[in-house]
């Protein structure tokens, strides 16, 4: 699936995800509609020059990731494996499988590692994500 990001001047017109601010503008960006995010699947998106990951909660709760595997090298957090611990939503990466918190980017399996993390809001029922 091809993520799109809404236009700013038309709330029904799309186009394919670019950068849209720099890097150090800590703005919310409109990403996609929630509607176009599977449940308990990670999506990638370019949102201000970053890689994220993102991924739609059974509840509609969106949570945002860095797609940069640390362990790997490598930007493959969105193919990840989805899941759970201890009732915390988790992001194993595709590679060599390292669990980390979705809501903390902190690795359950490798203390030394950590994913960094974006806020995430939807409002009118687009996912808007946080620069860092």
């Amino acid at each position: 699936m091809t993520l799109t990001a809404i236009h700013p001047a038309s709330s029904t017109a799309a186009r394919p995800v670019l950068a849209t601010a720099s890097p150090s503008v800590r703005s919310w960006h409109p990403v996609c509609p929630l509607d176009r995010l599977e449940p308990l699947w990670a999506e990638a998106a370019l949102v201000a020059g970053q890689q994220v990951a993102l991924v739609r909660l059974p509840s509609d709760e969106v949570l945002a990731v860095s797609h940069w595997d640390p362990y790997a090298h490598a930007p493959v957090m969105a193919r990840g494996i989805v899941g759970s611990r201890g009732g915390r939503p988790t992001l194993a990466s595709p590679l060599h499988k390292q669990v980390y918190d979705l809501g903390t980017g902190q690795c359950l399996t490798d203390p030394g590692l950590r994913l960094a993390t974006f806020g995430v809001r939807v409002r009118d029922r687009i996912v808007e994500v946080r620069a860092a």
